[in-house]
C-alpha cells in the first residue's frame, strides 16, 4: 500500500491518511471502532460476523462526518471488499495483528513504531555523500 500525503495539508484524522475513499474511512473507523469496544481484540468469527452484516447492509452506526451528525446511518460494503480493501491493508500497515494460534484480530501499535523506522531511514540517506552520477554533462 502507498500513502501520499502533503506535509502542509495534513489532515486531523489518520483514516484520511490510510483510506483513499470516504466509504473506505467510514468502514475503516467503523471496525476500529467495533474492537475498541471489545476489548482492542475479536476472533475471526466476530471479523466475519461484522463483514457478512455489512455486506448484509444490517449495519447501523452513528457517524462522526459532519454530513452526518448525529444521525444513525444504515451501512452496506461489500464483503470481499472489506477483507480487501480495509482489514488487509490494516494488517499490512500494522494497525490490527492477526495471531494465529488464537486465531484473533487484534488493534497495534506496529504502525507507529513502522513509522520511526521510515524517519530513521530518512534521517541516514540525508546523512550520506553525493554520489557522482555525470547527469547533463557531456
Amino acid at each position: 500500500m502507498v500513502m501520499l500525503f502533503d506535509i502542509y495539508n495534513l489532515p486531523d484524522d489518520i483514516f484520511e491518511v490510510v483510506f483513499a475513499t470516504k466509504q473506505q474511512i467510514i468502514v475503516g473507523k467503523l471496525l476500529v471502532n467495533y474492537m475498541k469496544e471489545r476489548g482492542r481484540e475479536i476472533s475471526k468469527t466476530e471479523m466475519s460476523e461484522l463483514a457478512t452484516r455489512l455486506h448484509d447492509g444490517k449495519v447501523v452506526a452513528q457517524l462522526d462526518d459532519p454530513e452526518y451528525k448525529g444521525k444513525t446511518v444504515r451501512l452496506t460494503y461489500n464483503k470481499r471488499q472489506f477483507y480487501n480493501r480495509i482489514l488487509t491493508p490494516m494488517k499490512a500497515m500494522g494497525l490490527i495483528d492477526y495471531d494465529l494460534y488464537k486465531k484473533t484480530y487484534k488493534l497495534s501499535d506496529r504502525f507507529t513504531k513502522a513509522m520511526t523506522d521510515l524517519s530513521r531511514q530518512w534521517a541516514e540517506e540525508l546523512k550520506k555523500e553525493a554520489v557522482p552520477t555525470n547527469m547533463g554533462r557531456s
